[in-house]
């Protein structure tokens, strides 16, 4: 490839920025790495994802445990004919290393990145492990913002090509008071999220009342919501859920139909497809995330169902 070609490789979009700016609602899903080095198991979600989902999110060490790279998952991901969305957590890097990867994922044609904190060492299988932490979320949204922007590092010094990137960050609609987790929103779009996945979403009442508070300022206009969907598998999963991820509000109904579900797969499947039928006439969100934990299969069965496709989206404009 030429100089030329690869400036312009570089200035190219992401699919999935094209979609949601297309107006689509957009679909999302999850890639765990491997705690091994055998690229098959990446492989074989990528290819489950590859005709269902407009990107997938790729975890960086999720709970703090080692996996294999999510900058090197991510490369798989794309050579099976997915859109990766690489995860880049702050537990494990300063500055240094998050700008170099930054450029390392555009150079290797990556244009989706999610910023997020990542879980502390002591809960993962390094216990010993130092945290880095070296950069807040919101300033590492605003130091990827003003390398894509401007192509200046935090430090001042020009890059040559600066990378395309689409810029995403999580959020926690049940974080606390929704006013609380509301400004927490607020302060990753203004650092420069372009687009935002939140925690697992099954409490629609209460999630409506957080996008009220996002609509009241606008802020839907300025950020793409993407709202979290987790398929619950069993009335064990359910109350897991329910008693020990913090932010996620599984109400009684939802618990009880589980666990007096004969076939709670079944039950799991039509909860998540409601939910996301639900969600879609939501004003401001604008697709779903939707996580199938030990679960893939379930993901293209709730894309059919919910009638999210058909892909690809022939609608979606060229760069």
């Amino acid at each position: 490839m030429g100089a030329e070609a690869t400036v312009r490789s570089q200035r190219a979009g992401s699919r999935l920025e094209r979609v949601l700016s297309d107006g689509h609602f957009a679909v999302t899903a999850e890639i765990a790495p491997p705690g091994s080095a055998d690229p098959m198991e990446v492989r074989r979600i990528a290819a489950l994802f590859r005709d269902t989902t407009d990107a997938c999110n790729v975890t960086d060490c999720q709970r703090a445990m080692v996996r294999m790279s999510a900058l090197a998952a991510a490369v798989l991901a794309a050579q099976e004919g997915v859109e990766p969305v690489l995860q880049l957590v702050l537990r494990d890097r300063n500055r240094i290393a998050l700008q170099a990867d930054l450029l390392g994922a555009a150079a290797l044609g990556i244009r989706n990145v999610l910023c997020l904190r990542g879980d502390p060492p002591h809960v993962g299988n390094e216990r010993g492990a130092a945290g880095v932490y070296d950069l807040s979320t919101e300033e590492f949204l605003s130091t990827a913002r003003e390398l894509r922007d401007q192509g200046t590092l935090r430090g001042g010094d020009r890059v040559d090509v600066p990378p395309r990137l689409f810029l995403g960050a999580t959020a926690n609609p049940f974080a606390g008071p929704p006013e609380e987790s509301f400004a927490n929103l607020r302060g990753k779009v203004t650092a420069g999220a372009d687009f935002v996945q939140t925690q697992a979403i099954y409490d629609l009442e209460r999630f409506e009342e957080w996008m009220r508070l996002v609509r009241k300022e606008w802020l839907h206009e300025h950020v793409h919501i993407l709202a979290g969907v987790i398929p619950l598998r069993s009335a064990r999963m359910a109350h897991f859920m329910a008693e020990k991820v913090p932010g996620v509000v599984v109400p009684r109904d939802l618990l009880h139909r589980m666990s007096s579900a004969a076939d709670p797969r079944a039950e799991g499947h039509r909860i998540a497809l409601r939910t996301i039928q639900t969600l879609q006439a939501i004003e401001g969100v604008h697709g779903v995330h939707l996580m199938a934990v030990n679960w893939e299969e379930a993901v293209p069965a709730l894309v059919r169902d919910a009638g999210l496709g058909p892909w690809p989206r022939a609608a979606v404009s060229p760069t």
